[in-house]
């Protein structure tokens, strides 16, 4: 049954099993949500996230490697060293699979071991073994080969940390697989601070559903009904870019820096240019049949890559592509790898660059700040440099490896910085779609679109089975309630884990569930347990320091855009936080959840 925890301590080299409470799973279900509950009973505000009796926290949910519906998934948590707030990164893959594989659901790690290593979990079997190595000698795919060369077990799955995560940049990310990455918040800068180089894992086991033929069938079904989707057809020729000329166009995709919204590369850098030009193969997640992922080849040219590589994905197409205003797809692909193997978010790495062409172009960064750079718009090659730079710790990226609103304060205007909470906006502007601003404003991990993509249900994603209706993408009255149950909802699919991608009936999750755990449990339980984890999150930050003031958009934000999609249409944030508080029971001073819905929840205990 789903709930075996291994807890390692690097400092003392200790490894144990324990349970994790059922309650705990019965309240919470699994993976981002069950991880804020065993955060919760460890929380201390006044330790540092860097501490190294800060826990990280690598955690399953009850579906996960159970052969889909898009359920190869699994999350990282900790306590961010980004935004000192809610650390939470979905990976997919195959490494959360067979973690479950081998028998064990989470891993819980503290500690910080004297040289580097790495965790070996086979089976039942677990050991730290020696990494230095590896240590600032192979980047995360590197590593991967030479553990399972070591190991001698050539199917084990690694995730690895880079240059970035073992100098402690605050936006290093966790890489397995393909290019799959635990980016944001920086989870991977919090291993790295462990001396934690890798988690190699191998399991012969297995994942065992409570009502198995059940289940079967059911996976059957909704994978075939993925399969006849529109979104999947689209997803697999095309990737996650595949709607870049179309969210252009809309002007959600973000271009030079959040200044302008109308650009003429957009269509040089999309999926579909990618699969008429250098698409040589797709890759999927465990049991998925949507497969996303790119592989992509460049044999020749100035931005020649070695062999097959991962192709980008629209956050990294957005990111090195039109923030920069480059319109080179070979540019983007060797920047996007560039950064996988240096273990770096490209939205925080992408962003932050980018405020830095922003800030040389306004004269306020010299080429002598930059060290001779000249940072042009439409010119990748100073990107290149700055990604060294970070991860490195040196040169200009020694400042730029603090993040964008350390750049910003820097020269003299932190709130330049198109960040909130700490975490950089992601690449779907809330001009296009007001609905957005919501997840980014109230999220508890700063600017993020994975607790909830509201912009695709403005783009006609709705959800009727579960009250989310169609709204206008430009108005902001009206839509508050509808943003926060999308979140209690996508609280719920990350707590599972099924992939956002996967369009699925609530009513086939509920029995897909049902059958997993033997439990029934109706849509609007599964509803209320998102609630129930998005509120607990509220509390985890409340209790560190969180304040209604810093739920605010950058100021560029605020700034109409009158060319392309966007219609100067701006967010109303007072009005869209004032029903959003009063739709969720918060108290609109404090930001706290009231009593009354504290209680609803079961949750008045913690507070």
């Amino acid at each position: 049954m789903f709930g075996r925890l291994l807890k390692i301590d690097l400092t003392t080299g200790s490894i144990s099993a324990e349970a994790i409470p059922p309650e705990y799973i019965r309240s919470f279900i699994g993976a981002a949500s069950l991880g804020a509950r065993l955060l919760w009973d460890d929380l201390d505000p006044a330790r540092d996230p860097l501490d190294p009796a800060s826990p990280l926290l690598f955690i399953t949910g009850p579906l996960t490697g159970t052969a889909g519906p898009a359920t190869g998934r699994f999350v990282i948590c900790g306590r961010s060293p980004q935004t000192g707030w809610w650390g939470e990164s979905n990976i997919g893959g195959f490494v959360g699979p067979e973690l479950r594989q081998a028998g064990w659901d989470a891993l819980w790690v503290t500690g910080r071991a004297a040289a580097p290593v790495y965790l070996w979990v086979h089976n039942d079997c677990a050991e730290l073994r020696p990494a230095d190595h590896l240590w600032g000698r192979a980047d995360p795919y590197q590593a991967a080969a030479l553990i399972r060369a070591e190991t001698g077990e050539p199917r084990a799955r690694v995730a690895a940390i880079g240059l970035a995560g073992e100098n402690i940049v605050p936006f290093a990310g966790i890489l397995s697989d393909h290019g799959r990455l635990a980016a944001r918040t920086g989870m991977g800068a919090l291993m790295g601070s462990k001396h934690l180089k890798a988690v190699a894992v191998r399991g012969t086991g297995r994942i065992e559903t409570a009502r198995h033929e059940v289940y079967r069938a059911l996976r059957v079904q909704a994978n075939k009904r993925l399969l006849e989707q529109n979104m999947t057809s689209v997803m697999r020729e095309t990737g996650t870019s595949g709607g870049a000329e179309y969210l252009h166009y809309l002007g959600d995709m973000p271009v030079k820096y959040w200044t302008q919204s109308a650009w003429d590369g957009a269509e040089k850098i999309s999926g579909a240019e990618m699969a008429s030009t250098i698409l040589t193969g797709t890759t999927a997640c465990q049991g998925c049949v949507i497969a996303c992922g790119r592989e992509v080849s460049v044999p020749s040219g100035p931005h020649a890559t070695p062999g097959a590589v991962k192709g980008p994905e629209y956050e990294t197409i957005a990111s090195f592509g039109s923030q920069l205003m480059v319109d080179d797809l070979p540019a983007i692909t060797a920047l996007g790898n560039l950064c996988d193997r240096l273990g770096m978010d490209s939205i925080s790495a992408g962003n932050t660059i980018a405020l830095a062409y922003l800030l040389y172009e306004r004269g306020a960064l010299t080429v002598q700040d930059s060290g001779g750079l000249e940072l042009r718009w439409g010119d990748p090659s100073p990107a290149f440099v700055l990604l060294e730079q970070m991860a490195a710790r040196r040169g200009l990226g020694a400042l730029l490896a603090q993040g964008s609103r350390a750049l910003a304060a820097h020269y003299g205007d932190a709130d330049l910085a198109v960040q909130v909470n700490g975490l950089d906006v992601a690449m779907h502007d809330p001009r296009a779609f007001t609905g957005q601003a919501l997840p980014y404003l109230v999220s508890p991990r700063g600017a993020c679109h994975n607790q909830s993509d509201f912009f695709s249900v403005e783009l006609g994603g709705t959800l009727e089975e579960i009250g989310i209706p169609l709204t206008d993408r430009r108005a902001s009255a009206g839509k508050a309630a509808f943003v926060a149950r999308h979140q209690h909802w996508r609280t719920l699919c990350n707590s599972l884990v099924i992939c956002f991608f996967a369009v699925l009936d609530p009513r086939e999750v509920a029995g897909l569930l049902a059958a997993a755990t033997g439990e029934d449990r109706s849509v609007d339980d599964l509803l209320l347990a998102g609630e129930r984890a998005w509120n607990l999150k509220r509390l985890y930050n409340l209790r560190l320091g969180w304040k209604p003031s810093g739920e605010k958009l950058p100021k560029l934000l605020l700034q109409p855009l009158d060319d392309g999609g966007q219609m100067g249409a701006v967010p109303d944030v007072e009005t869209l936080l004032g029903e959003y508080y009063a739709a969720s029971g918060w108290e609109r001073a404090s930001g706290r959840p009231t009593p009354a819905t504290l209680r609803r929840l079961g949750l008045d205990g913690l507070a």
